[in-house]
């Protein structure tokens, strides 16, 4: 499958703007942050869980636990996707139980891949309330989630693909539109 670049939605600054304003917006949801631990669903949510924590470090000078969480082995397609699914590779850096654990991702689409980090969360502990933080929710919903924080919302066409390129997997940090070719 062939894929061009149809728009760009999101340059390197207006990322971190969006980042700014969501981790202003986790603090103030929260009443602090003092409660909180960042997991980033692999791959791109790892990045953006990063950044989230070291912007609420500057703004509350508050050391949030951030980490990463693999969903693979708890898909709902994982039959469809490989035959033989690796361990998990997951690494949650502190106790979730009775905290608020906030799930990251880059692009919120059809809501299973939240679905399966939930899971993957309740595997660890049982947290006293999950949120769910997005770069980009594109729409389309195919479960009942939504999520707490998004940076942009953005109606998109089955057919397009929201590509959310970060610096540390792609050499550059933007979101953009692509379409098949």
């Amino acid at each position: 499958m062939t894929t061009k670049v149809k728009s760009e939605l999101m340059d390197e600054a207006a990322v971190r703007r969006s980042l700014a304003r969501m981790s202003h917006e986790i603090i103030e949801k929260n009443k602090g942050a003092d409660r909180i631990v960042l997991l980033g669903i692999k791959r791109r949510g790892a990045p953006i869980a990063r950044i989230l924590a070291e912007n609420i470090r500057r703004f509350e000078d508050v050391e949030v636990p951030v980490g990463e969480i693999d969903i693979t082995l708890y898909r709902d397609d994982l039959t469809e996707t490989v035959e033989l699914p690796a361990a998990s590779s997951s690494s949650i850096p502190a106790d979730v139980r009775e905290k608020t654990v906030i799930l990251v991702d880059d692009v919120i689409y059809t809501g299973r891949t939240a679905r399966a980090a939930i899971e993957a969360v309740f595997a660890a502990g049982r947290p006293s309330v999950i949120q769910l933080a997005v770069l980009i929710d594109r729409g389309h919903r195919e479960l009942p989630i939504r999520p707490d924080f998004v940076g942009k919302n953005i109606p998109t066409s089955k057919d397009e693909i929201v590509a959310v390129m970060m610096d540390e997997y792609d050499g550059e940090t933007a979101v953009r539109i692509l379409e098949r070719a």
